[in-house]
């Protein structure tokens, strides 16, 4: 893992105070299986720059933490979270993270390059879906099974060097897959009653994905994917509990307050980005959903400026 760059430009006064976002991409340590690096929290943080972790990241790789003692908050994607022992955290590529006291939790951290599970696979496309949870806190027979697989999984990291490297990697990636497995099934517990998502949801939301800069009717998405209107609200409906229209929109405005937090792209910019057709309508959108403006969003998340603040 290494520091990519600051997200930083010059903006409006006072933006400099605000931590930028640092941009990080996955590199294999000499040595090691390409795709897949496993450590404990006390090697993450002594191989991190100083005060890196503090600051807002946007990953390119997947981040599993798995909390075996301690406790600390966890920020992804403007979402609190508290982890302590048993937790598991796993933040995706794109989304951004900030850690809180690091120091007060121990445990592994599996990082893994996209790709390194089989594209095309069942467990490959539960890795990739960022719509999965961040956090899971298993108990129980599940707790000791995730656990188990973390431990396997580091365990040979550390100790398959003597292998060649092709079946080091192999293992490594079947290691993974069962603890991918194990968490999916963790989503969705026995007797819950929530059913799978249909094709019709999941072709929506890979679409809007995909689009949501560009398409913000659902009458578009209908038409690209040859699904009536209502079909595709019901069916958002039942997988995701609102509407197809809200779907959209609430990915639209998560991007639009990562720009908002973590760029210094004027308002106009962002909302010409986001498939607007003036800053006005912008304006008027966001704030009907955020209670507030994007200019007054920006500004709440920026310490006090002072002169005797350290940048």
């Amino acid at each position: 893992m290494v520091k990519k760059r600051h997200d930083r430009s010059l903006g409006p006064e006072g933006a400099g105070d605000r931590p930028p976002v640092v941009e990080l991409t996955y590199r294999a340590p000499p040595d090691t299986p390409a795709g897949v690096e496993v450590m404990t929290l006390a090697e993450l943080r002594a191989r991190a720059p100083e005060g890196l972790l503090g600051k807002p990241q946007r990953l390119d790789f997947h981040q599993i933490v798995a909390v075996r003692s301690g406790s600390a908050g966890h920020t992804v994607d403007f979402t609190g979270y508290w982890l302590e022992a048993g937790s598991v955290l796993w933040v995706r590529p794109g989304q951004v993270q900030q850690f809180g006291e690091v120091t007060g939790i121990e445990g592994d951290v599996v990082l893994v390059q996209p790709g390194f599970l089989s594209p095309g696979t069942a467990v490959a496309a539960v890795a990739d879906d960022p719509f999965r949870p961040v956090l899971w806190q298993p108990v129980g027979e599940d707790h000791e099974a995730v656990f188990r697989a973390v431990g396997h999984l580091a365990a040979d990291f550390r100790t398959g060097g003597a292998l060649p490297a092709d079946v080091h990697t192999d293992v490594l990636r079947h290691l993974l897959s069962v603890l991918v497995l194990r968490l999916a099934h963790l989503t969705t517990p026995v007797g819950s009653g929530v059913p799978a998502p249909g094709d019709a949801f999941l072709r929506f939301r890979a679409a809007v994905e995909r689009d949501f800069a560009d398409r913000h009717r659902v009458a578009d998405y209908a038409r690209a994917l040859g699904y009536s209107t209502r079909t595709l609200s019901r069916a958002t409906l039942t997988a995701s509990g609102v509407g197809a229209k809200e779907f959209i929109d609430r990915r639209v405005m998560l991007e639009a307050k990562r720009l908002l937090a973590h760029s210094e792209l004027p308002a106009a910019r962002i909302a010409g980005r986001l498939g607007f057709d003036d800053a006005a309508n912008f304006s008027k959108f966001f704030q009907h959903r955020a209670g507030l403006s994007p200019g007054a969003f920006r500004a709440a998340l920026r310490p006090p400026t002072g002169r005797g603040q350290s940048a």
